[in-house]
Formats: structure tokens, sequence, C-alpha cells
């Protein structure tokens, strides 16, 4: 059976007390999607290329942000299916949490548009239960690491 590598990562960014994390909107697409839907920047590891170096060029590519600070600790993987004509593909997505000081987003050319929402409005937005899981997740350790409203190291 087919397989596919990718990795990707859950953006987030500071602005006052508040998080926000950045969600991008992928077109439909029949083989993955049947319609539009949300989810973070991710994609194929590249031959030779590491999960994060994957992630920090997908990043780049698919939001124009490179100044991303991968927080310690966390590494969320899932795993699905997906058929691609008569084919049944298994993917393996590896996520990293990776803060970001840039606002501004110039998305790619394979999606529509782009979100930086709070948690609530975040999970709400995204499209699959996996990713809900992996954005609580990285949401308790960021409130972990800033319940005193400075980031711990």
């Amino acid at each position: 059976m087919p397989r596919e590598i990718s990795a990707g990562a859950v953006i987030y960014r500071k602005a006052g007390d508040k998080i926000y994390y950045l969600l991008l909107r992928y077109p439909a697409l029949s083989h993955r999607a049947k319609k539009d839907y949300c989810d973070f920047p991710k994609g194929h590891l590249e031959p030779g290329e590491s999960d994060v170096e994957a992630m920090r060029r997908e990043v780049a590519e698919e939001t124009g942000i490179s100044d991303l600070k991968i927080a310690k600790g966390f590494r969320e993987t899932i795993k699905y299916f997906f058929v691609v004509g008569e084919k049944k593909i298994f993917k393996i997505v590896s996520f990293y949490l990776a803060r970001t000081e840039t606002a501004e987003v110039k998305i790619s050319s394979e999606h529509t548009g782009f979100d930086w929402l709070e948690f609530n409005e975040a999970r709400k937005s995204l499209s699959f239960s996996n990713s809900k899981k992996i954005l609580t997740k990285a949401n308790l350790l960021l409130a972990k690491n800033y319940g005193n409203g400075k980031e711990k190291r």
C-alpha cells in the first residue's frame, strides 16, 4: 500500500494576553475532501529532509512565515487513510507547535484564505477531529507555559 509522510505545524502568536492560532483554508479536492476545509499548514517530506526541515519549508511556502520557534516537547502524529482513484494511501503527519511574531500571512496558490483565531473559534473552524485533538493538546501546553502571563522556557 502506498504511504505518504508529511509534517506540519500548529502555529500561534501572542497579542497582548491572547493567543491566536493560524488556520489555512483549503479548497475541496476530490480525492481528499469533498468540500472546502480548514487545517494547519503541512506538506510532504522531500528526499533526505527531516520532518522539522519539511515543516519549516512547507510553512514558509504556504504562509510566508519563517521565524518559527518550535516548542520543546510537542510533537503529535496522526495516521489516516485516503483514496485517490482506486488507490488506498496510508498517510502519516507529524505536527509541531511553533510560535511566530509574524501576523502577516502570504498564502500560496493551494489555499483560499487564512484566519488567526483564538482557541475556541479555531477548534470550531477545524474540519477534522484529529486536528481538533492536536489543537487541544497544544492549547493545554500553552496554558501551562503561559499560566503566569510569561512564557516558560
